[in-house]
């Protein structure tokens, strides 16, 4: 994120959005735009950008964006869908820019096939464009249900019942199978189940035929690899179908390709943790089986003054005692967040004014960060600025509890003044108890008693903390902080000879 100018906040662009000005140049009109017409618009001044087919003039939100004009730039003239999804596609652009439409993308003509060819995945002879394009759905359809048949030989699905109740039995060859894999939905008739296999995923969702309980429970069988999904059902009649198969169901596909999905979670308490942050805990629903991964994160959506906003967040736990374990996943299960509130956040005060019993959207899990990046780590460095403590608190009970090969675990917390570091006495009792953590703390401006370090991230800093318990040690190093101080932080470390490989950068 970049500092923005003064009146352009997100409230001042929902203003603006809100305001009936023409914010597309068009007069309300909606055009058909080609890739010529697209690429014509390119400059800070004059900016199109196409987004799942639809085009949008950006050159009003330029001064909006809290990436910076840079960051639009990149896409400017162009179609910058996959842009888009690399940095955060859990931004709802639809509902911020609707009033930037200038008009859908004008489809290209598909051109047929023409003359001999030697792959085996065209044509080996001349043939018209009616019969090439016959070809080609034939071979794609031929080829796709090939994949498909390969997937459902690994994941795969059936159901059962009894008077009482319905099990819905999830088969699959993934091994390691734990209760993190595995996400499960029932709203409102509707089931979901997911399976996560790496940056893919398996999905069932369906329509169910007949109404059931609120409360589910789900069993993951690790010896046959398979996960029973037992729902209660409201009446004790016999079933003829499970229900009606969804669009997604079946399917086995990225899961950047899915879209978020995201359930209702009542908050039920608030607690203060420093000056201008909160413990915000929020349980989720009886009809969701959930437990988010170490080093992932979730989005937060609610409605503000007319307009879906979404910010990522990382859960952390409720406290820190080293004997701590995290609850075991079950129904109506809790999820804590440390968020702070900024008097000008238009989402966190939005936050900060939920009242207990209120409710908030929360996604399912996202992340790239995998247990085995500690698990084959000797020494782990923790840099964290400010809230970007969260993903290492999960991280630091994973460490201390769990992986035994750990000889350094450091903790270097950089924060503005003393009344800004987040659990201090937490931290400080944790290294007491285990003496491979040691805690490092850094203020930029400090109180005149203050005894400890001084300063902000640097290579100097960094090389005096972030050192190898022997020469040939297998290191790893987690940050996370504000954009400039992630990014400086990462490349620091590798001036100092640190390998990519041995540093994940938390960004969201």
């Amino acid at each position: 994120q970049v500092p923005l100018k003064p009146g352009r906040s997100l409230m001042d662009w929902i203003r603006l959005t809100k305001s009936g000005k023409d914010l597309t140049g068009l007069k309300g009109r909606l055009i058909e735009v080609t890739e010529d017409e697209l690429a014509k618009h390119n400059k800070k001044e004059d900016c199109w950008i196409c987004l799942r087919g639809f085009v949008y003039n950006v050159t009003p939100y330029m001064e909006y964006h809290p990436g910076g004009e840079d960051e639009l730039m990149k896409a400017a003239g162009t179609d910058g869908t996959d842009l888009f999804d690399q940095v955060h596609r859990w931004v709802n652009y639809e509902s911020m820019l609707k009033e930037c439409l200038v008009g859908r993308m004008a489809v290209k003509p598909i051109m047929a096939p023409k003359g001999e060819c030697h792959s085996p995945a065209v044509w080996c002879h001349e043939a018209s464009a009616t019969e090439s394009l016959t070809d080609l759905v034939s071979f794609l359809t031929v080829n796709v249900c090939v994949f498909c048949a390969c997937v459902c030989l690994l994941y795969s699905y059936d159901w059962f019942q009894t008077d009482s109740s319905i099990t819905v039995v999830l088969y699959t060859k993934q091994k390691d199978m734990n209760e993190e894999l595995v996400i499960v939905d029932c709203q409102d008739k509707r089931l979901r189940a997911e399976i996560i296999v790496d940056d893919h995923s398996y999905l069932v969702e369906v329509d169910l035929n007949h109404a059931v309980q609120e409360d589910l429970t789900v069993t993951i069988v690790e010896r046959v690899r398979k996960v029973e999904i037992v729902l209660k059902k409201k009446e004790n009649i016999h079933w003829k179908a499970l229900g009606q198969p969804l669009e997604s169901h079946n399917t086995f596909i990225r899961r950047t390709d899915r879209g978020l999905f995201y359930r209702k979670c009542k908050l039920v308490s608030k607690t203060e943790v420093t000056h201008d942050t909160k413990l915000f805990s929020f349980m989720l629903p009886k009809s969701t089986h959930l437990r988010v991964p170490t080093g992932h994160h979730v989005y937060l959506k609610q409605i503000v003054a007319g307009t879906e906003v979404v910010k990522p967040y990382t859960p952390v736990l409720p406290c820190l005692p080293l004997d701590f374990k995290e609850p075991p996943c079950h129904a109506g299960a809790q999820i804590h967040f440390m968020i702070k509130i900024y008097s000008c956040g238009l989402f966190t005060q939005a936050l900060d004014h939920l009242q207990i019993g209120d409710s908030i959207s929360l996604s399912s899990p996202e992340g790239n960060f995998k247990k085995s990046q500690i698990g084959s780590s000797e020494d782990l460095f923790l840099l964290a600025a400010g809230t970007g403590f969260t993903p290492m608190v999960k991280l630091l009970n994973l460490a201390l509890t769990e992986v035994s090969c750990l000889r350094t675990v450091k903790l270097i917390f950089f924060n503005k003044t003393e009344g800004d570091i987040l659990w201090r006495k937490q931290l400080e009792q944790l290294a007491l108890k285990d003496e491979r953590l040691e805690l490092q703390l850094v203020l930029s401006q400090p109180a005149k008693d203050w005894v400890g370090k001084q300063g902000k991230i640097s290579a100097p800093l960094l090389s005096e903390f972030v050192k190898r318990s022997r020469k040939d040690s297998k290191v790893l190093i987690c940050i996370c902080g504000p954009a400039p101080f992630t990014d400086q932080g990462v490349q620091y470390l590798k001036d100092l000879g640190y390998s990519q490989e041995e540093i994940h950068a938390f960004t969201a």
